[in-house]
């Protein structure tokens, strides 16, 4: 009875008001919702093809599949430009008459100057020039863009209609016989893993990103490459050459791209798209911690793709310590999916199964990846290298060893020494397995998945418990001058706290806590007359 008064209690507006008792530091940020669903763009991304063909039925214009299409091509083409300022290219084309190009980016379905060689209807025209159409091209826009030292990275944050922050990183590997761009992508904002060497894992989930949104994140590193090959004049460079365009994409960002399994094979299917980005279907690989049916998933929709495995410990025990999700799927069935998954193309190529020797000869055409990350620890041990080696041996499989980018999570963790990762990866090739050491890039800006908006958001939530977190006792007894002159400090022990919404509101009166205590006082009352009632009464029935 007395818990149910405490409860009616804390509810009630004016507990609410005053956080009572609050645990080291006040102000504590309300924890992020679980819900995945998040509200539509207003105005709407270009990109969401399903919402588009959605608002062009509902105004009763019927196009083809293939003017569809068309569409998307030319807007690629275009660099995806404003849509009253496509349409107006468009006229302008149509003409005949000549306009500056404003984007000398050479696109790879479009390397040619041109006439409008994709024809659009007048009705969609009239649509897309329509300002109140509901759709733009970009809802997202880079907040920060931080490049490492040596000019190889460039992190991206890029805020999203809703003010949530996702991460992109844009890696250049140059090459004196071929450069190439790589894009990591995220999926989600947060993440439902928990992984404990991860920045992203601390968040929680907070909502799937649509298939726009991940491409949004292409449509950002394309133009800030197109910008560098501008300013550097080195589109003609051999050295810099391929550079101008994203030809690798990686879902390796943050959250966990199966758990958001419709859009993330929505975006691999236009970035495949011949018309559009024309990426290499071996050029796009999704990284999962291990959804076993959704890998199985992906295998039957999107064979061509890549696939890697965040394995990170050889046995399941180990595993599941680091990585909590790992506690609802095996390892063997992990590794028995991205097996099939690696053979899955090459037998839809030939039509038929494999003989045991035409396999192990045919797997080492296409390989998929593990990914390891190396922690100071068990998990990094010379005997789990023997395990995983083990575990990977007669497979084809790649083992990517990660040097962990020390991250600011709960766990002080740390990456062992080069000399030790050397030795590790020794072991695992004795096994026949084809190891590597990943490239460090970008540890001086953040680069780890989520480090860069963790990092963001805890100080932007310390800066306000700066500002609004104040002590009762301190505040009762100061008049408002001498509030007004004093800066609010963060009480990091349990105290009476009041946490008021600025500086410069007034704290609540001594009347103010007198009705928050009535409320539980008469019930402890009542709660103590009930009980020295119901033991009267039980004395008195044993005495009979």
């Amino acid at each position: 009875f007395l818990f149910l008064c405490y409860l009616y209690y804390i509810r009630s507006p004016l507990a609410r008001s005053a956080n009572l008792f609050q645990p080291k530091e006040t102000m504590v940020a309300p924890k992020a919702k679980s819900n995945r669903s998040r509200s539509l763009p207003n105005p709407n991304s270009i990109l969401d093809r399903p919402a588009l063909l959605k608002a062009l039925d509902e105004r009763g214009i019927v196009l083809k599949s293939n003017q569809i299409e068309g569409l998307y091509q030319a807007l690629h083409r275009e660099h995806y430009p404003p849509l009253q300022k496509f349409v107006e290219k468009y006229h302008i084309n149509e003409a005949g008459d000549d306009i500056p190009d404003e984007t000398p980016l050479k696109n790879r379905i479009g390397r040619k100057k041109n006439r409008n060689k994709i024809q659009l209807c007048k009705q969609l025209l009239d649509f897309l020039n329509d300002p109140n159409n509901g759709f733009t091209t970009i809802c997202s826009k880079v907040d920060l863009a931080s490049t490492s030292k040596d000019g190889t990275t460039t992190k991206l944050a890029v805020r999203l209609h809703d003010n949530h922050v996702v991460e992109s990183v844009l890696m250049r590997y140059v090459k004196k016989d071929g450069s190439r761009a790589s894009l990591c992508v995220s999926s989600q904002v947060g993440c439902a893993m928990g992984c404990t060497f991860c920045a992203t894992g601390t968040m929680g989930i907070r909502g799937n990103l649509s298939s726009a949104e991940i491409l949004e994140q292409m449509v950002h590193a394309n133009r800030i490459l197109a910008r560098e090959a501008i300013e550097q004049n080195t589109l003609q460079s051999e050295k810099r050459k391929n550079l101008d365009l994203v030809r690798n994409v990686v879902f390796m960002g943050m959250g966990e791209p199966l758990n958001n399994y419709d859009n993330v094979v929505e975006a691999c299917r236009c970035l495949i798209d011949r018309k559009r980005w024309n990426l290499a279907h071996g050029k796009i690989t999704v990284s999962t911690v291990g959804v076993t049916p959704r890998i199985r998933e992906l295998t039957r929709d999107l064979p061509e793709v890549s696939l890697a495995l965040s394995l990170h410990a050889p046995n399941q025990k180990m595993r599941s310590e680091i990585v909590p999700a790992a506690k609802a799927y095996k390892i063997e069935g992990l590794i028995d999916a991205l097996d099939q998954h690696m053979m899955a193309y090459l037998k839809n190529r030939r039509g038929m199964e494999y003989s045991g020797e035409e396999r192990i000869q045919e797997s080492s055409k296409r390989r998929a990846m593990i990914e390891y990350v190396m922690l100071e620890g068990p998990t990094s041990s010379f005997e789990c290298a023997h395990q995983l080696g083990k575990l990977c041996e007669n497979r084809h499989l790649v083992v990517n060893l990660i040097p962990y980018n020390q991250t600011d999570v709960k766990d002080k963790l740390r990456c062992p020494s080069i000399d030790h990762m050397r030795k590790f990866q020794e072991i695992v090739t004795s096994y026949k397995t084809f190891c590597t050491i990943r490239r460090t890039m970008g540890a001086d800006i953040a680069s780890a998945c989520g480090q860069l908006v963790v990092a963001k958001e805890k100080e932007a939530k310390q800066k306000e418990r700066q500002k609004e977190a104040i002590d009762i006792e301190d505040a009762a007894l100061q008049t408002s001058a001498e509030r007004a002159s004093k800066q609010p400090k963060v009480v990091k022990k349990y105290s009476l706290v009041l946490a008021t919404k600025s500086a410069t509101e007034k704290p609540k009166s001594e009347s103010d806590l007198e009705r928050l205590v009535k409320p539980l006082a008469i019930a402890t009352s009542i709660a103590a007359t009930c009980f020295i009632v119901t033991a009267a009464i039980f004395v008195r029935q044993s005495r009979r």
